[in-house]
């Protein structure tokens, strides 16, 4: 049996109350054995890994793993959200009580780490210092060790982190037991595992999985779900599924930031990394903050509304990753960098590491090559193409790997926010940039996000499938309440961000090419985006927002026909018309919905609908 008390005093870990937590889980757990760790751990438990082949190598300083073959992702349905009062229920929480999570948890964790070791990784989800650093230190308690090897390359992890907390009570408990994997019935009826956060009590229980968000308890359970709650709670903050840049205009001296949510493939990672378009490389610089949640809180001493990444890390999608999409992902995982690579496609005789999308065509010599279950490519039946790599196969890096990392991404002070931006990928409506300068409007266009899905095929044509703030899979609470809670901690702002909606992904109805070039060309709607909060341009008001005129974007350099511009710069009437249709039938299944919301939403039907009757000119 393990000897906790032994292992914390050695690792200098002095908190009471964390030691307790640790007691309490290591005897449920039955686990042998307790190792509590830092970020100095991290060569040995490479070493350590790379002996038990748990990881393998990628070339020096980079790292390779595989994980169980039905464990790839995370699991929507799975995860939950439990608390103590019903209320807490929304649409997409799948809130169930915790008087019914929290035993049926510790009943499938009790004994499960008999014979293994119980890793402590005592971790903080901000920058030391910040103002919201008191709802950030939690503790990870987890069987695995590339676990702990990935979450020191995203969170903060030392003792020091919890020893002196104010209040010494106040961290997070995550608790991460692997389970039997092959047994577990992955998406059958008898699926046991669980991915739940007890919100009100801020505890975290993950039961069967040891891949990424359902296994990583800093990231999404904790830098959402239960940053999410503690924001609501408290009335302090938002927790935010956000990327967030800088952008440094180099004549002025000025510097901007932006945060913003996209739902999946829509190109928040190439836009967090994205580089400045050469026609604009001497005058501007774009900072990379992080490229998946931010947390937002209004400056007190300055009435500003300032964010910051609670990440240390970067847990990136490896699919369509290249010189092209993401030049700056690919330095940021260059030999040396430490980097972690999961169910990518690896040659163990060369070490090399290969996803689709990291170059036109996969490697023409198969010699050695493994696809993502670990299954050689050489064997494989003419004609076989299914993916090398795993679609949602992954690389993690720390910030300071990333070549533009802000200088400042770390200060404890955080970054004023100019604007918050919101895009989806959608092939008609959405023009390539449209202003919000109304704070209800805002919230309502963000509440009302949406990327194209596959509701085409159900019979309901050009539906989107909407994802609130691209916060869908990591609400904690009502979607009403969380409404009226972005509302409030915004507006208490003195200097209002302007919000605005972008789309990169409009497409030709005839040959379905893009019309906008998109990637490190996306700065531009950015700046004048900030020029219209300056009021240095005025641009052309819509029924749904203020769109840029061609002549106030700065399009020097930019590829792209006067048919294709007018397009992006205009809005199809008839079409936001019925849009207006499904997003009333979207926000009606919510609770609570504040009135603010509905008269926003009112106000765009009513200007859509004078727009139809107006004369054509």
């Amino acid at each position: 049996m393990a000897d906790p008390d032994k292992a914390m005093d050695e690792a200098g870990l002095a908190n009471p109350s964390v030691r307790e937590y640790v007691r309490y889980w290591a005897e449920l757990t039955g686990a042998d054995r307790v190792e509590v760790v830092s970020a100095a751990d991290d060569a040995r438990l490479i070493d350590e890994a790379l002996a038990a082949g748990e990881l393998e190598p990628a070339g020096e300083g980079r790292y390779y793993s595989r994980s169980y073959h039905k464990d790839t992702a995370r699991s929507e349905e799975r995860t939950i959200v439990a608390t103590n009062d019903p209320k807490d229920k929304g649409v997409y929480n799948n809130w169930r009580p915790a008087s019914e999570m929290r035993p049926l948890l510790e009943s499938k964790m009790r004994g499960a780490l008999v014979g293994k070791t119980m890793y402590v990784v005592p971790y903080l989800m901000a920058p030391p210092g910040n103002v919201l650093a008191p709802w950030a230190a939690g503790v990870e308690l987890t069987d695995t060790r590339t676990v702990v090897l990935h979450m020191i390359r995203m969170a903060r992890v030392g003792s020091e982190f919890v020893n002196d907390l104010e209040d010494p009570d106040s961290f997070v408990r995550a608790v991460h037991v692997t389970g039997e994997l092959e047994s577990l019935g992955h998406g059958t009826p008898d699926d046991q595992r669980y991915f739940v956060t007890v919100a009100d009590e801020r505890t975290i229980l993950h039961f069967g999985s040891s891949y990424g968000g359902n296994a990583l308890l800093g990231k999404i359970a904790h830098g959402l779900r239960q940053g999410a709650y503690d924001g609501w709670d408290s009335r302090k903050y938002l927790a935010e599924q956000y990327m967030l840049i800088g952008i440094h205009d180099k004549e002025t001296g000025e510097t901007y930031h932006i945060c913003g949510g996209f739902p999946s493939a829509s190109g928040k990672t190439n836009l967090a990394m994205m580089l400045p378009p050469d026609a604009l490389g001497d005058r501007y610089h774009v900072s990379f903050y992080g490229d998946d949640i931010a947390w937002l809180w209004v400056d007190e001493e300055s009435g500003r509304l300032y964010g910051m990444n609670p990440e240390y890390g970067v847990f990136g999608v490896a699919k369509d990753t290249n010189e092209i999409t993401n030049p700056t992902a690919l330095k940021s995982i260059d030999e040396g960098t430490g980097t972690i690579f999961t169910n990518v496609a690896y040659n163990p005789q060369t070490q090399e590491v290969w996803w689709e999308g990291r170059t036109p065509q996969p490697p023409a010599d198969v010699t050695g090559w493994l696809d993502w279950m670990g299954s050689p490519i050489a064997d494989r039946e003419p004609g076989d193409d299914s993916p090398w790599a795993h679609p949602n196969s992954r690389f993690t890096t720390t910030l300071d790997n990333v070549p533009n990392i802000a200088p400042d991404y770390n200060a404890a002070s955080g970054v004023p926010i100019d604007a918050i931006i919101f895009g989806g990928r959608t092939r008609d409506r959405e023009p390539l940039i449209r202003a919000i300068d109304d704070l209800a409007e805002g919230v309502y266009d963000g509440l009302t996000l949406g990327a194209e899905a596959t509701f085409a095929a159900e019979g309901v044509d050009g539906q989107l499938r909407y994802d609130p703030m691209s916060n869908r899979p990591f609400m904690a609470y009502g979607e009403g309440d969380y409404a009226r809670h972005y509302l409030d901690v915004v507006g208490a702002a003195k200097e209002q961000p302007i919000f605005a909606h972008v789309n990169w992904f409009q497409r030709d109805p005839e040959d379905g090419h893009f019309l906008w070039p998109g990637y490190r060309e996306n700065l531009r709607p950015l700046l004048w985006l900030i020029q219209l909060k300056k009021g240095e341009v005025t641009g052309r008001k819509t029924p749904v927002g203020i769109i840029p005129t061609k002549e106030e974007l700065l399009l020097d350099g930019v590829e792209i026909t006067p048919e294709d511009l007018d397009t992006i710069l205009s809005i199809d009437v008839d079409r936001w018309r019925q849009e207006i249709g499904f997003r009333e039938e979207h926000l009606a299944q919510f609770e609570r919905m504040p009135e603010e919301i509905w008269e926003a939403h009112r106000r765009v039907a009513a200007a859509l609908e004078a727009e139809a009757q107006a004369p054509a000119e």
